[in-house]
């Protein structure tokens, strides 16, 4: 409850502060931080989040509130601090800051929206109007609301913003702002309670005797129960509870979004080198802050460490934030955890639907839950008193946001640790350069497992030069004799074989017969991709397609499928081993809600011999029949024109490996390369970190790029070529001048890189081009960028965009 007569508010719109509104007396027993509250701002009316009460306005005018949203508080005032963090760092607003944290769906705003006056209708059926007029009344006929901006989305008359204002002045429409309500909304079940015998004696039919004696023996049912045993239920309450005998009501639920339900598991006995780990963490417990990087090969137990740590968190009376890196891998860690915990574990992943992921943010704030397991946006999951968070594969890249706000749940994890004075557990075989030069700087304690759980050695890793068959059968250069022998062992001993292909569709470089011409979306700077199974050329930028009979755009001649991906993998190997069933796990294959669970249990049911996957299967995943695994082509990715190429390189690919021999058989893996000697491919066929950390951590040691120095990178993009390319010579001049200003101010050396066109030069028909602002000071990266930012002529003009990516993961 908050009871000053003003509240300190962050409003959900891209605006730098806090504002200071009124609030009404009858409203403050409501409110409290954390509450929304819907705010008039400017001519609108939109959602704000309460952050603090205050006892004066400070001399100024302010507005009072309108209204209160929420009847508990959406987050603990313990993240607000951490919110602010955020906000600062990554020099975004702080209201879109919480907007980004919260389910979506969760804010009021007016919209814009069209009304046909009677003068309109008349002039429409005295056919009075131009053709532009008349499409603009007819659209708004059609909606209601008619939203003004849908109306300037899919117009295609140019003039079209100015033939409003004309009409709006003619008395032809009206332009009025509509309130939007909260997108998703609490889940309400209809509910029978029973209340009295019918008297004896009293005739009633066989289905309602049948109903009330359910009722009667529950003492409660819901409708939906009911349903499944009486079909025509719905029909047969109302006579019942107007009669007396039973009562209707409505009761708020949550929706479920786990899976199946899963067998209680017995903790099983630690190994020496889990029980050491889990020890020195424990130690830890009580005594603030710290970090800890668990390192150690595959297979090596480190989920058990971290149940382990869980439970003795909550068995303090404290909460756990358990983040893993992709929603495939949520599946098998929520099923490890709810075998372990029961039911007080709460989900938070973006294949939830709006409603079942409001109703898990709800369990959560109203404390009915100790554990949340999530990807990157569980780390705003709002726990009052957390004990321990767990970041496992912490070098995936996809904890790294790349709309929007740019964040890194990985290195938020660690500042919200330290905001609530907890441990952070950060886990991997593969640990990104970054947290392992912060365990040689002594800012995180190394924490390692060097031995798999079931003493199985490592699988055996051979090398297979692609080189070799660069002369022979086309199919020997994709599935080469060594790998397709090994499959056929494989599946004639009655165990799994993956095969890794980090590319989906079927021919991924289409190119003209005839002239030669790569075919490409007109939209982006990137060849299309064939997609068989949907008889369609897909761009996996924009989404864009044409059919698959299109013809050259150039000479109109037929299109070429070259290349190939994880589809035509998949229909290769099904007419190579026609006695294997064969699932494909990729982008395209799990798009449907479901599909990543289905195909991970028909794994884990031995339903399927072959897998066929991209990076989704790489990391994490326990298959303990899985064998064999093969890599079709290690190099895909490491001549990216991208620092981090390396890296990700060699942790894809180890990881991978680590996928085969988890169970009793040993593994082996056929690993198929052009460049066999690269110290990368190296590395990877011995499974060492530390190989490939001292060869690549001299190079970028000697560029300054991370993690020896920050970087933030500012994307400036428009759809005129010219103008883009103005404005980004304008921002790259306004720094180049802040840092010449400042030099005498500071002795850390900043360097700014271009500007220049991105790699991919055009996405979804905006060109772009991008500068990189490095050095050893964060802060001061920060405060530059942030002085840039506010220079009037780095304001974008018409048409362009302007956008920071502090600690970039890409620069593609």
């Amino acid at each position: 409850m908050i009871d000053t007569p003003y509240i300190s508010v962050a409003v959900a719109l891209p605006v730098p502060k806090a504002y200071t509104y009124g609030l009404p007396e009858h409203f403050q027993s409501a409110c409290s931080p954390g509450v929304r509250v819907l705010i008039p701002f400017g001519k609108k009316r939109v959602t704000g989040y309460i952050l603090s009460g205050q006892k004066t306005c400070n001399g100024i005018t302010v507005k009072q509130i309108l209204d209160v949203l929420d009847d508990h508080p959406l987050f603990p005032g313990s993240a607000i601090p951490f919110f602010q963090w955020i906000a600062d760092y990554y020099l975004h607003p702080l209201g879109e800051v919480i907007r980004t944290a919260l389910p979506s769906g969760l804010e009021s705003h007016d919209e814009a929206c069209l009304f046909v006056t009677e003068k309109g209708i008349q002039a429409l059926s005295l056919k009075q109007l131009t053709p532009g007029e008349a499409e603009i009344i007819e659209f708004v006929q059609k909606r209601y609301p008619a939203k003004l901006k849908q109306l300037f989305k899919t117009s295609r008359n140019p003039s079209v913003h100015a033939l409003v204002r004309k009409m709006e002045k003619q008395d032809l429409i009206t332009l009025s702002y509509v309130l939007k309500k909260d997108g998703v909304s609490a889940r309400m079940e209809t509910f029978i309670l029973f209340q009295q015998e019918p008297e004896p004696g009293s005739r009633m039919s066989k289905k309602r005797e049948k109903l009330l004696t359910l009722v009667k023996e529950k003492k409660e049912m819901s409708l939906i129960g009911l349903k499944a045993l009486i079909p025509t239920a719905p029909s047969l309450i109302k006579p019942l509870a107007g009669a007396g005998f039973i009562k209707v009501f409505q009761r708020r639920v949550f929706r479920d979004p786990l899976g199946d339900p899963v067998e209680p598991d017995r903790p099983p006995e630690l190994t020496p080198e889990q029980a050491r780990v889990v020890k020195q963490v424990r130690d830890g417990f009580g005594k603030g802050f710290s970090a800890y990087l668990l390192t150690g090969i595959t297979g090596s137990g480190k989920t058990e460490v971290y149940m382990r740590l869980v439970l003795d968190i909550i068995e303090k009376g404290k909460k756990a934030i358990v983040l893993v890196p992709e929603i495939a891998l949520i599946s098998q860690t929520e099923r490890r955890f709810r075998a372990r915990f029961g039911e007080r574990v709460a989900v938070i992943h973006s294949s939830l639907s709006r409603g079942e992921l409001l109703d898990q943010w709800r369990k959560i704030s109203l404390d009915k839950v100790d554990i949340v397991i999530g990807a990157r946006s569980a780390v705003f999951a709002p726990f009052d008193c957390i004990g321990i968070i767990v970041v496992d594969e912490e070098h995936d890249t996809s904890y790294k946001q790349e709309t929007g706000l740019r964040y890194n749940a990985r290195d938020l994890a660690v500042v919200r640790a330290k905001l609530a004075g907890c441990p952070v557990l950060l886990g991997s075989a593969t640990p990104s350069l970054q947290s392992y030069q912060n365990v040689i700087l002594k800012r995180f304690e190394e924490l390692k497992l060097e031995s798999r759980i079931n003493l199985n050695p490592l699988p055996e890793i051979t090398l297979v030069d692609l080189k070799k068959y660069k002369d022979g059968r086309p199919d020997h250069r994709i599935i080469t004799p060594e790998l397709s022998k090994a499959v056929r062992q494989c599946l004639d001993k009655g165990d799994q074989a993956l095969i890794f292909l980090n590319r989906r569709g079927f021919a991924t470089f289409p190119v003209c017969g005839e002239c030669g011409k790569a075919l490409t979306c007109r939209f982006c700077d990137i060849t299309m991709t064939l997609h068989k199974g949907h008889h369609e050329y897909r761009c996996h930028l924009c989404g864009y397609g044409l059919p698959v009979d299109a013809t050259c755009p150039e000479c109109k001649s037929k299109i070429r499928p070259l290349g190939f991906g994880t589809e035509k993998l998949e229909s290769m190997l099904k007419e190579r081993f026609p006695d294997a069933r064969i699932a494909r796990m990729d982008q395209d294959s799990t798009s449907k809600k479901g599909a990543v669970i289905k195909i991970l249990k028909s794994i884990r049911n031995r339903t399927v011999d072959i897998v066929v996957g991209t990076q989704m299967l790489a990391k994490g995943h326990d298959f303990p029949s899985i064998t064999l695994v093969g890599v079709i082509c290690a190099d895909l990715s490491l001549s990216l024109p991208d620092f981090r190429a390396g890296e990700r390189t060699f942790q894809l690919l180890a990881q991978v490996a680590g996928r085969a021999g988890r169970g009793d058989t040993p593994g082996r893996v056929i690993m198929q390369t052009y460049n066999p000697d690269h110290f990368i491919i190296e590395a990877s066929r011995k499974q060492d970190f530390q190989e490939f950390f001292h060869n690549e951590a001299p190079f970028r040691k000697a560029l300054s790029y991370p993690p020896f120095s920050r970087m933030t990178q500012l994307k400036i993009s428009g759809q005129d070529s010219g103008k883009v390319q103005t404005h980004a010579e304008t921002v790259a001049g306004i720094l180049k001048n802040l840092i010449q200003t400042k030099r005498k101010a500071t002795d850390a050396a900043v360097q700014v890189l271009g500007p220049v066109e991105a790699p991919i030069q055009k996405i979804s028909s905006r060109f772009r081009w991008q500068i990189l602002v490095k050095s050893p000071s964060a802060a001061l990266v920060n405060r530059l960028v942030k002085a840039t930012l506010d220079h009037p002529d780095a304001k974008p003009k018409s048409g362009i965009s302007l956008s920071v990516d502090v600690d970039p993961y890409s620069l593609m």
